[in-house]
Formats: structure tokens, C-alpha cells, sequence
């Protein structure tokens, strides 16, 4: 297996994804990195006002997850992302722009900077895509109750999927395995995860 890989947990809003970070740091003893939520200045009020907010909270995920991946490159254990940076630009700003939440000159400079950030950062050994349907991501969004969650428009978690599909069958360079977590339970169902260590252990083989 790779010395110290570098493994990135990717899907969209309530698919699971710091549960499933967790359980794969342990199996392979990696360090956990997380995205910044709790501590979010910006999350609620992005929310609120997508339009006002969206550039605020892309800079800022950007600058977060910038930082941890460039703070740890050194670390000789080996790591495992909740969410990549690469999730960021492809994904939740295209979005934005897409919708038109995020006017051009915005999403210029948003670019502009992450291409130029990410060139000094690893690229992760493995990026792990879980994905699920959109009925089923908005009952995981509803169980986890979190205040600023409740006015989420399902139409814009189902962007959302619709550009994880795309991204993920284009990824060139990297390495990638697709979860179907429509009917996993990570807890119960110990036989699957089996399985899927297993994929993960084969897709780490140098």
C-alpha cells in the first residue's frame, strides 16, 4: 500500500461523509481532517442570502481547506479528507455561478485563486465519492437538524448531485472509487464495509 496516502472523502450535503471519514481513518490509521462547519462565520448567513454570502463562504472554505492540507504535507502518517478542495471550485462555486449567486467577476477571481493555490498542494492518492439520491440526502439533511439547513431548496442539493456525476467521470490523474450509500448503513451493515475497505486497500497498491 502507499506509504502515507493522502485520502479524500467526497459527496454532497448529508450523503455521510464525516461519519465515513471517521471510520476510514481508523481502519487505516490515518489522521482525520475536517471541514470547517461548526465554526463557519459564514454558514448561516449564506443560507440566508445566497447572492450576498456566496463569495464570502467559498473564500473561506478555500482558504480552510488550503490551509490544512498545506499545514500537514509533511505529516508522515497519512491523512484523510473530509471533503476536497477541489469539491469547492467544481462543484459548490460552479453551482453558484451556474445559479447566478455568484456574479462572473467573483467566480473569475475565485478561480483565479484556486489555481493558483492548488498547485502547491498534493493531490490526494484516492478521492472516495459517495453519492446517494435526493430524496434520500434530504432525509439525512432533516435527521441532522441543524438550524441553518432547514431552508435548503432540494433543487439546489440536486445541482448539486447532477455536478458530482460529472466531475467525478472526468477526474484525470487521481484515482477514484464510487460508494452507492442509498441503502448502507455503516453501522449495520459490517459485511459491505468489508468489501469496500478492501476496494480501497486494492485501489492503494502502488
Amino acid at each position: 500500500m502507499i506509504d502515507s496516502p493522502f485520502i479524500g472523502i467526497a459527496g454532497n450535503i448529508g450523503v455521510g461523509k464525516t461519519t465515513f471519514t471517521e471510520v476510514v481513518a481508523k481502519k487505516f490509521n490515518l489522521l482525520e481532517v475536517y471541514e470547517s462547519v461548526a465554526d463557519n462565520p459564514y454558514l448561516s448567513d449564506f443560507y440566508g442570502d445566497m447572492k450576498r454570502w456566496s463569495f464570502n463562504l467559498q473564500i473561506y472554505f478555500l482558504h480552510h481547506r488550503f490551509s490544512a492540507i498545506n499545514n500537514l504535507s509533511s505529516y508522515d502518517k497519512g491523512m484523510v479528507q473530509d471533503r476536497t478542495i477541489y469539491e469547492d471550485v467544481e462543484i459548490f462555486s460552479k453551482n453558484l455561478f451556474d445559479m447566478g449567486s455568484m456574479d462572473k467577476r467573483d467566480w473569475d477571481t475565485y478561480s483565479e485563486l484556486f489555481i493558483n493555490m492548488t498547485k502547491f498542494l498534493k493531490k490526494p492518492d484516492l478521492i472516495i465519492y459517495l453519492k446517494a439520491d435526493l430524496d434520500v440526502l434530504l432525509g439525512r439533511i432533516k435527521t441532522r437538524s441543524r438550524d441553518y439547513e432547514t431552508t435548503i431548496d432540494p433543487d439546489y442539493i440536486n445541482r448539486l448531485n447532477h455536478l458530482y456525476d460529472d466531475w467525478i467521470s472526468n477526474i484525470d490523474g487521481i484515482k477514484t472509487i464510487t460508494i452507492d450509500t442509498n441503502n448502507f448503513n455503516i453501522f449495520k451493515d459490517l459485511d459491505q464495509l468489508d468489501d469496500i475497505i478492501d476496494r480501497i486497500k486494492i485501489a492503494l497498491e502502488k
